[in-house]
């Protein structure tokens, strides 16, 4: 039965339900606790500007709104989705004839991250004056999203996606408003399961299975909820905060040789999402940065699995990917040859531009070779062990730098035997040139 056109359309639970004051709200102790931030600031009734950072639905556009309450201002609100510079300049007049009424303003922003430069910028001389009290929400890193000069006018507070507990007592004051509608403990547990920590996720969701409901029971069962839930969607967006939260856990969980740990990363970002093809690249610069020379085979088998997607696609190539972590997260760790380019890339960077030495240079004409290019080189292959011991390498005066250290790990174990061999023969080499006398000169002269 369609409702009357004339019948007021009943707001949405998660509106009916939002706090009326601050003891109402739920969640957020780290900032709401006794002594804590913004409990200092309502208590006393001093307000600031800030920048509200945290996940959806975990109460920023209630706790603005509690603000202009408690402070006795006019409530502002604006999106950054919606609105432009224009709407900013009328917020700002507004502001402007309430402050010769003796009134203070909370202009709040929800989404502030998707104004521009120019539109942030817009509020920082009301925001420096006083004229407003300026409060922006957003679930991007403001570090990144919000303008410098706007971020060091404003404090930035984290709030967290709520607790459990938090949400069995939302889902307490829900089910009361519901006509007293009761759940089953499956149909809570799956409630509070699906929501992730969004309090607003998890009305919506109640909702909506309620209206689903028989008319003629008062009690929510699992089945009935879970027939009205869409496929559960789990926290991932694919270039923000979360993104490179996961990559760094998928990361760090090889580095750590943990393969449960790696294998779940994984998971997580192919369920969410993810670029597979960026996910691949990843994987072989993990395979370079951290395990390197240990185990050369390590970015082979990166490499394969990537072309292997490629060949297959989805789902079967993921399969390809799961091992080539398994094999990275298992594999033998050495970040010895990353620290040494990162070292050499800053010496070259710092130093003067050094001369090639004259032996290293190629001589492929007659008057270089009358200049001394090539004079003297020692061909490695013709010398025994087909090495040159004592050779230098480096340009003339420069101190060995030693920056290549292999680790005790894998390969790199017989990579730094062999390289202690050959500095033997060095050092070898360098006393003999010591302790020989000189040769006679051709005209008999010592």
């Amino acid at each position: 039965m369609m409702a009357s056109p004339h019948t007021p359309p009943v707001a949405p639970l998660a509106e009916r339900l939002r706090p009326q004051t601050i003891e109402a709200f739920i969640g957020q102790k780290h900032l709401l606790g006794v002594g804590k931030p913004l409990q200092v600031a309502f208590a006393s009734r001093q307000p600031h500007s800030m920048i509200l950072w945290g996940p959806p639905g975990v109460g920023k556009t209630t706790l603005a709104r509690l603000m202009a309450e408690v402070f006795d201002a006019e409530f502002i609100p604006l999106s950054a989705v919606l609105c432009g510079i224009k709407d900013i300049r009328e917020a700002v007049e507004l502001a402007r004839n309430l402050r010769a009424q003796g009134r203070r303003t909370l202009v709040f922003v929800d989404e502030v991250h998707r104004f521009n430069k120019s539109q942030q910028d817009a509020f920082l001389p009301h925001v420096e004056s006083g004229l407003f009290i300026f409060v922006g929400a957003t679930t991007e890193n403001p570090s990144f999203e919000v303008n410098h000069a706007l971020l060091s006018r404003a404090s930035v507070y984290v709030l967290k996606a709520l607790e459990e507990a938090d949400l069995r007592i939302l889902l307490e004051r829900a089910c009361a408003a519901l006509d007293q509608v009761q759940l089953t403990d499956a149909a809570r547990e799956l409630l509070i399961q699906f929501a992730q920590g969004d309090g607003r996720k998890l009305l919506n969701h109640l909702e909506i299975a309620v209206q689903a409901m028989d008319a003629n029971t008062q009690v929510l069962e699992e089945a009935t909820l879970a027939a009205t839930l869409a496929s559960k969607v789990r926290s991932f967006d694919k270039q923000g905060d979360i993104f490179y939260d996961q990559i760094s856990a998928l990361h760090k969980s090889v580095r750590g040789s943990h393969p449960d740990a790696a294998l779940y990363w994984l998971c997580r970002m192919l369920d969410g999402g993810v670029d597979i093809h960026y996910l691949a690249r990843r994987m072989v610069r993990m395979a370079w940065e951290d395990i390197g020379l240990a185990d050369p085979r390590a970015t082979r088998i990166a490499l394969d699995a990537a072309q292997t997607y490629d060949q297959l696609g989805s789902p079967e190539g993921e399969l390809a990917l799961a091992q080539a972590v398994l094999y990275l997260a298992v594999a033998p760790k050495s970040n010895a040859g990353y620290t040494a380019y990162n070292k050499a890339r800053r010496f070259v960077r710092d130093d003067s531009s050094r001369e090639v030495p004259l032996h290293l240079r190629n001589a492929p004409t007659s008057l270089m070779k009358a200049q001394g290019y090539g004079k003297a080189y020692r061909y490695a292959h013709d010398e025994p062990n087909a090495y040159a011991a004592g050779e230098t390498y480096l340009p003339d005066g420069m101190t060995p730098p030693n920056w290549y250290q292999p680790t005790p790990y894998g390969l790199e174990a017989k990579i730094a035997d062999k390289l202690a061999r050959l500095r033997q023969l060095d050092a070898q080499s360098r006393k003999n040139a010591r302790t020989e006398p000189s040769s006679p000169s051709k005209d008999g002269e010592a």
